[in-house]
This record gives C-alpha cells, sequence and structure tokens, in this order.
C-alpha cells in the first residue's frame, strides 16, 4: 500500500513534456526552406495543428501556404479554422471554390453560409455540378433536422456483388469518399439493407457470401428526423458512422461520430440557454443589443410572475404589518423551495430525455417520488431551523420562550410544506410541456423558482395568518 502512495506521489512530480506542435509549424513555415521540403515536413502534422497556425500568418504567406500544400490538404485544413470566411474572401472565386469543391458537402455547405451573399453567390456559381447538388440536398432539410448534419462521404455496395466485386468497389469509392470504415450495403432497388465492417471485408475469404458479414439489423436514421427527438439514439450506438436514408428508405448520407458530437453539444447548449431563461444560445462576440434580446422575451414572463408573487404578499399585508418578525424569514422559505424546484426540474429532464414513452402511472410516479423526497428533506430541514430559529429569536430578540418556538415552528412547517409542493410543482411543470408537444427544457431554471416563490409566500405568510394570529393571537 505504501509503495502505491509512493508511487502516486512521484507521479504527481513528473511534469509531463508535450511537444509544441504549432510553434514546430510555425518554425517550419518561417523557415528558408523549399517547398517540396516544407510540404513533406507538414505533412507529418495534424490539419489542426496546422489550422491553428494559419490564423496567425499574413495573407501574403497563407497564400503561399495554399500553393505549397493544394487544394486537397487546404480544404481539410481550412475546416477546422473559426471564422473560415476571412480566409476565403482572401482567395479569389476560382480558388476558393476549388477548395470549397474539395470538402465534404456537410463543411462545405457551412462554409458557404459563412460568406457574404455576394461572395457566396460567386463561388457557389463556379462548383461543380455533383456539389451542387449535394450542398442544395443539406439545404433543403431544416437545421433542426437530422439531414442539416449529415455528410455525404460514405460508400456503398450492392448486397447481390461477390465479396471481390464488393472489395473493387469499395477501392473505387475511396477515391473520392474516405469514411470507408463502415461500409453500407444496398439492395438492387438502392434501398438500405444493413451495413459491414471494412475489417469483416477485408478478412473475409474469396468464396464466402457478401450477405455473410452484412449486419441487417444496423442502427438509422431518417433525414427528416429531428435531432432533439433522437438525440439518445446517436448517443447510445457507438458507431464511427450512422447512416442516414430519405423517405424510401435509400442512404443519402450519415452521421459521422464527429457530427454525433457536435450535435449532442449543440443541443446540449441550447437546453441549457432554455434552462438559464434564454431564448438561445449566447455567444461572447455579440452585441450588446443582441443579447438583450434574446433575454427580454423570459424576462418579461418572469417579471409577469413576480408581480403575481408581489400581489399575493400584498394580500397578507395584515399578517405581516401584525407581526413583522416574520419577514425576516421569508427568504429562507423562499430559497429552499427555489431550489428544491430547480433540482426537481434536473432530475425529470434527464429521465425525460432518456424515457421517450412514459406512461401517465410512471409519471403520476416521478412527481410523488420527487414530492416525498422533498418533504423528506423538509421534514429534516423544518426541524432544524425550528430549533436554530427559536433559539436565535429567544436569544437576540429577546422574545418569550413560548413565542420564540411558535414562530420558528411556524417557519419549520412552512418550509416543509414548501419543499413538499416545490418537488411536485418543478416535476409537473415539464412533463405537463412535454405532453402538450413543447419542449421541456422551456421549463427554465428562472420560471420554476418564480413559481415556487408564489407557492411559498402562499404557504407561508398563509399558515403565519392561521396559526400565529388567528389560533395564538401573536403580534410583535
Amino acid at each position: 500500500m505504501n509503495n502505491e502512495k509512493d508511487t502516486a506521489a512521484e507521479n504527481e512530480d513528473i511534469e509531463f513534456q508535450k511537444r509544441d506542435y504549432q510553434g514546430e509549424i510555425a518554425e517550419i513555415l518561417n523557415s528558408d526552406l523549399p517547398p517540396e521540403e516544407i510540404r513533406d515536413r507538414l505533412d507529418d502534422y495534424h490539419d489542426n495543428d496546422i489550422a491553428s497556425v494559419i490564423e496567425e500568418l499574413s495573407p501574403k504567406k497563407r497564400r503561399s501556404l495554399y500553393t505549397i500544400l493544394g487544394i486537397d490538404r487546404i480544404s481539410d485544413i481550412l475546416t477546422y479554422v473559426d471564422d473560415v470566411d476571412i480566409y476565403i474572401d482572401e482567395l479569389d472565386n476560382g480558388l476558393a471554390a476549388k477548395i470549397i469543391g474539395k470538402m465534404d458537402a456537410d463543411e462545405a455547405t457551412r462554409v458557404l453560409d459563412e460568406l457574404s451573399d455576394e461572395k457566396r453567390a460567386a463561388v457557389a456559381a463556379l462548383l461543380d455540378d455533383e456539389t451542387k447538388r449535394e450542398i442544395r440536398l443539406i439545404d433543403s432539410y431544416s437545421d433542426d433536422c437530422i439531414g442539416s448534419r449529415m455528410t455525404t462521404n460514405f460508400v456503398t455496395v450492392r448486397r447481390s456483388m461477390t465479396i471481390k466485386q464488393a472489395m473493387t468497389s469499395l477501392i473505387r469509392q475511396a477515391a473520392d469518399n474516405d469514411n470507408i470504415t463502415t461500409i453500407y450495403a444496398i439492395n438492387d432497388d438502392g434501398t438500405f439493407c444493413g451495413a459491414i465492417e471494412l475489417r469483416d471485408l477485408i478478412v473475409a475469404r474469396a468464396g464466402m457470401s457478401l450477405e455473410d458479414i452484412i449486419a441487417t439489423s444496423y442502427p438509422f436514421l431518417y433525414a427528416g428526423e429531428e435531432i432533439e427527438e433522437c438525440i439518445e439514439d446517436l448517443k447510445d450506438y457507438s458507431e464511427d458512422s450512422i447512416p442516414v436514408l430519405d423517405s424510401d428508405n435509400h442512404v443519402i448520407g450519415v452521421i459521422t461520430a464527429t457530427d454525433i458530437v457536435e450535435v449532442v453539444d449543440t443541443q446540449m447548449g441550447e437546453d441549457y440557454a432554455m434552462l438559464a431563461g434564454l431564448t438561445e444560445e449566447t455567444d461572447i462576440d455579440e452585441t450588446v443589443l443582441t443579447g438583450a434580446k434574446k433575454r427580454i422575451p423570459w424576462l418579461i414572463i418572469l417579471l409577469g410572475l413576480s408581480l403575481i408573487v408581489s400581489t399575493v404578499v400584498g394580500a397578507f399585508e395584515r399578517v405581516i404589518s401584525g407581526l413583522t418578525i416574520i419577514v425576516s424569514f421569508q427568504s429562507v422559505i423562499l430559497g429552499m423551495s427555489g431550489n428544491v424546484g430547480t433540482q426537481s426540474l434536473g432530475v425529470t429532464l434527464r429521465v425525460l430525455i432518456s424515457e421517450e414513452d412514459m406512461s401517465l402511472k410512471e409519471k403520476l410516479s416521478l412527481i410523488f417520488k420527487e414530492a416525498r423526497i422533498g418533504l423528506t428533506n423538509g421534514f429534516v430541514l423544518g426541524l432544524a431551523s425550528t430549533a436554530v430559529i427559536g433559539l436565535y429569536i429567544f436569544c437576540a430578540r429577546g422574545l418569550p420562550f413560548a413565542d420564540s418556538f411558535l414562530i420558528s415552528g411556524c417557519v419549520g412547517l412552512s418550509l416543509m410544506a414548501a419543499m413538499f409542493i416545490s418537488g411536485a410543482v418543478g416535476t409537473a411543470i415539464p412533463i405537463i410541456l412535454k405532453s402538450l408537444k413543447f419542449d421541456p427544457a422551456v421549463a427554465s431554471g428562472p420560471l420554476i423558482t418564480t413559481c415556487n416563490d408564489l407557492v411559498a409566500v402562499t404557504v407561508y405568510y398563509g399558515l403565519a395568518w392561521l396559526l400565529l394570529i388567528g389560533v395564538f393571537d401573536l403580534s410583535y
């Protein structure tokens, strides 16, 4: 055991030395080496590292690099560059069209979308017919559909082929499509029938039937499906790519592992924005006016709900004026009920995302479970707050012992009731929204908190009115 601790301590003292790839690339580019040697040396580096250095080069140096590396390599590198429109604008339309034409259709679509209208039209007009067709295909799907995120870089073989014919077809298609880890099998009518792992095709013997190595139950998606509805399917499958079909079951694209990561990341960002009370994701570079416009819709709604809360508090004006000490502990009730509601919301959203088809019984069970959790925690915290607040009022405020604990008991009972109701509310709202075909993430944290504020003040001042004033006739 001591040896393990000593080894761990030694590892903590080790400084892991990582190569500065970007520094090495910059040194190569700024050297006096002949173009051929620069190209050979850069072949050892990843496109992403070269892309990071490109951003630091002057326009003249970049144009020189484009010539050295060639169109194919530059098209790969520019897919990793942020604000790629800046670099495309530096190129004449003909060269820009050649570079974009070498990109996968999804990347070419993204790059074109970032260009100015004038530059986009000029470059698009120079693209070859095949690239135009693929870009139009991807553009035909709205941003919330799987089809808008697919790439047309994939390989298919016919189910009726022999092993040798399939390998020959793969080699021929690999010249234009490098996404060959998974090969998709199609019927003679062009419909999807399964997938073949590259390794299985390579090791298959010539006498075997191609059908013997086709996985006919391979997962697939339809291009018209909404990303949000199949996000869990994308996360559950650990495949390098998943085929995307049209309504006639023809393979028209694939979602790669990289696409899946981007889709999940984007969806999580959108859900987080909604939970924060935003209409859409915010950007660090956006203007003040743009940021304000994104936030104002929810803020208006929350303002309306806050005014309702204030109105409810005003209805208990007689309670507050007759027992002003209870106002001191209002924030305890509001804060804890809001926390419980937000916790229940988080749990419910996770369940709704992972369980697409929940029965009414399961939904009610989840609501009651979260309510019981809120009640249990409320009971514990209610007892603790009764003791602590009672001693505080007795010692610090000088009230009689019995009155001090009557007031703290009201606070504790209100806390328990508010946490119980908040647990149910925080669970019920997203479930109701889901049932009404709304995105449950719209039940944002601020919305749940404001709703629970309304519950908390009603419970707290209502109990104070009934118990402290109505039953015990206290006045402090």
